[in-house]
C-alpha cells in the first residue's frame, strides 16, 4: 500500500484488480460469463463460456435444436444479485492468504463466520443455534457422510440407513459407495415401520424442503435407537414459507442454495450433542483437515452482503421473486393440458415474509398422467427436454425432476419446449 499526498494508493493488489476488471468487461451478449481463470495463467486470453443453447465468441449465436437443461441443480438463476453487487461481494485474496493448515487459534474454523451463521439463521428464523455445535464441511455432501459415521453405534450391527422415497439418491449412493462396516444402506422407511423395537440403530434422512417435489415433510420412524439427519438445505425463504425456525439435533445446512455459490463447496452442521460433534469433527479433521481458508473466506464476504447491506432482506426478496415467477409460468403452461401435472403444495405462512405464501421449490416434480406414459423422462427427452427421471429418486418413473434454479436462458428454453410440448397433446 501507498500513500501519495494523503490518498490511499494501491501497489501489490493493482494489477489483480486489474486483471479482474477486465474479465469483468468481456461482453457475452448476456447468454454467457468470462471468468477469471482463464486470465491467470500467462499467454491465456479469456473468452466466453457460453449458457446452454448459445455459441458464437461472444455467445451471441442461438442453437434452435438445442435440448433445454432441467437436469442439473446449479443454482445460476441468483447470478444477477451478484453481477449487481459486485463491489461488495468481491474478494482479492493474497498469494500468502493464510498459508497455515489452521487460524491462530488452533481451529479449522473461522471463528467470524460461526458469528455469522448464528446471526443469519437468527434474522431469517430458520433455525436455533443457541447452545448447539457448529461444523464446517466441503458442501453438505460431506457432511452426509460425517453425519452417519457419527451417528452409527461402532459395534457389530451396523445402523440401517433409511429414507424416504422420493429422495436425494446421495443418500443411498454415498452410503453404499463407502461400505462402511458401521452402518449400511437399507432402503426406504417403509419397509421399517414398526419395526424399530429392535437391537439395531436407525438412521433415517430427512430432507425439508424435499428434494425433489419440495414438501416440508418430518421423520416417519419412531424409537430411542432412532436418529434423524435433518437435510435443511433448501429451507429458506426463497423456496419455502418459514413456519418456524428448526431445532432438530442435527440440522445440514449449505451456501450453494442459500447464495448460490454451490462451486465454493461450504456447508454447516448444527448439532445439539457434543458427543456427535466431536465424531463429525474427527471425521472431518481425518477426511480434509477442515474446509480451506478460501472457500470460508469467500462465504464470510458473500453473508457480509446478506446480513450488512442496504436491504437486510434484498437477497431473499430477489429470489423469492425470481422463483415464484418462474412457477407462474410453468403452472400456466402445464395447466393446459392433462397429460402433465406438478406437485400440489400448500400456501403457508411465513415468519420470514410475515404473510401467508405459496411454496416456490427449486424444482417441478412433474408426472405424466397417461397409464401408458411408463417413462416420463423419455417423453420429455424425445421433446428437446432434458430432467432427471423418477427412478433416481426411488420413485416411478411416471415422474421427472425439472430444475427451476438454472440461468434465465434455461428456463426460458425450458418454457419453451413445454409450450410447444403441450399443445401438441
Amino acid at each position: 500500500m501507498m500513500v501519495c499526498r494523503g490518498e490511499w494508493e494501491a501497489t501489490w493488489s493493482r494489477k489483480a484488480a486489474e486483471e479482474a476488471e477486465t474479465v469483468a468487461a468481456i461482453e457475452c451478449s448476456g447468454h454467457g460469463k468470462a471468468y477469471l481463470d482463464g486470465v491467470v495463467l500467462k499467454g491465456h486470453q479469456p473468452g466466453c463460456e457460453c449458457h446452454d443453447c448459445y455459441t458464437g465468441s461472444d455467445c451471441s449465436k442461438f442453437l434452435s435444436n438445442c435440448s433445454a437443461n432441467a437436469g442439473s441443480g446449479d443454482p445460476y438463476f441468483l447470478e444477477p444479485f451478484w453481477t449487481k453487487h459486485a463491489a461488495s461481494s468481491g474478494v482479492l485474496v493474497s498469494g500468502w492468504h493464510r498459508m497455515g493448515y489452521t487460524y491462530s487459534d488452533g481451529s479449522y474454523i473461522s471463528q467470524l463466520l460461526l458469528d455469522y451463521l448464528q446471526k443469519l439463521h437468527a434474522r431469517v428464523g430458520n433455525a436455533i443455534t443457541e447452545g448447539k455445535h457448529i461444523v464446517f464441511g466441503s458442501g453438505s455432501t460431506q457432511l452426509l457422510n460425517a453425519a452417519v459415521y457419527a451417528l452409527s453405534p461402532n459395534h457389530s450391527s451396523p445402523a440401517k440407513v433409511v429414507a424416504t422415497a422420493p429422495y436425494y439418491p446421495v443418500y443411498r449412493t454415498q452410503t453404499q459407495f463407502f461400505n462402511s462396516r458401521d452402518f449400511s444402506y437399507e432402503g426406504d422407511t417403509s419397509s421399517w415401520i414398526n419395526k424399530t423395537d429392535s437391537n439395531y440403530t436407525f438412521i433415517e434422512f430427512v430432507t425439508s424442503p424435499n428434494n425433489p417435489d419440495g414438501k416440508l415433510t418430518k421423520e416417519v420412524l419412531e424409537g430411542d435407537n432412532v436418529k434423524s439427519i435433518n437435510d435443511r438445505a433448501y429451507y429458506w425463504p426463497h423456496y419455502t414459507p418459514i413456519p418456524s425456525p428448526a431445532d432438530d439435533d442435527l440440522m445440514i445446512f449449505t451456501i450453494s442454495k442459500l447464495t448460490g455459490h454451490a462451486g465454493s463447496r461450504f456447508g454447516w452442521a448444527i448439532i445439539k450433542d457434543e458427543a456427535v460433534y466431536e465424531k463429525m469433527l474427527t471425521y472431518l479433521e481425518m477426511n480434509t483437515m477442515g474446509v480451506s481458508r478460501e472457500a470460508q473466506l469467500r462465504a464470510l464476504k458473500l453473508l457480509d452482503v446478506v446480513l450488512h447491506g442496504d436491504d437486510e432482506k434484498e437477497i431473499f426478496q430477489f429470489a423469492y421473486s425470481t422463483m415464484t415467477n418462474r412457477w407462474k409460468r410453468l403452472k400456466e403452461t402445464i395447466s393446459k393440458s392433462k397429460r402433465f401435472s406438478l406437485q400440489k403444495l400448500s400456501p403457508q405462512y411465513c415468519t420470514f415474509f410475515k404473510r401467508e405464501r405459496d411454496l416456490s421449490p427449486a424444482y417441478a416434480w412433474l408426472k405424466c398422467e397417461r397409464e401408458e406414459d411408463k417413462n416420463c423422462y423419455e417423453i420429455l427427452e424425445a421433446a428437446g427436454i432434458n430432467g432427471r427421471q423418477g427412478s433416481v429418486y426411488s420413485a416411478d418413473n411416471h415422474y421427472v425432476r425439472l430444475s427451476l434454479i438454472r440461468s434465465q436462458d434455461d428456463f426460458d428454453i425450458l418454457i419453451n419446449k413445454l409450450n410447444t410440448l403441450v399443445a401438441k397433446h
